[in-house]
């Protein structure tokens, strides 16, 4: 079986309306809305369901919310949530956490820890500048998250 192929015509060899078609994608895109963010000057609004850095709470005297009843370090799925408790010196509850530690390099950010806590003590912002140069940096512990509130204020999402 012979192929026969078309003769082209001479507009066609010329290839004059490929490129009008082409310059026409290029002026279209042009006049459209940029997309491109200047980073570091401008940062984006994360969405309202985003789940950023973890912080644990305060109460109102100022104490660490949580009670360390490890219901978050349990129904972690990337079991990155680490907890050491002792007893607690003040009246109002049995113990506290002495060492509180996630590693946000396991962590998926699922929020299950948030979900699961009974005393609203950890909780995930809008923060998501994690950039680090060391692996160590990237657990996060007690004062570290506690220190997020200071920086959830100060930086207006």
């Amino acid at each position: 079986m012979r192929v026969v192929t078309p003769k082209l015509r001479l507009i066609d060899r010329i290839y004059i309306p490929a490129l009008i078609k082409g310059l026409y994608t290029t002026i279209k895109h042009f006049f459209m809305r940029r997309f491109t963010q200047e980073y570091p000057e401008e940062k984006r609004k994360p969405f309202p369901g985003y789940r950023g850095l973890h912080r644990l709470n305060k109460d109102h005297l100022g104490r660490v919310k949580c009670v360390a009843c490890f219901m978050c370090a349990t129904i972690c799925p990337s079991k990155c949530i680490e907890i050491e408790a002792d007893e607690a010196p003040w009246e109002d509850r049995e113990k506290y956490p002495v060492k509180f530690e996630i590693n946000t390099l396991r962590c998926i950010f699922c929020g299950m820890c948030e979900e699961a806590c009974p005393e609203l003590s950890i909780q995930l912002t809008h923060i998501y500048e994690m950039a680090d140069v060391t692996r160590e940096a990237f657990v996060r512990r007690k004062d570290d998250m506690l220190g997020t509130n200071e920086f959830w204020v100060l930086k207006e999402y």
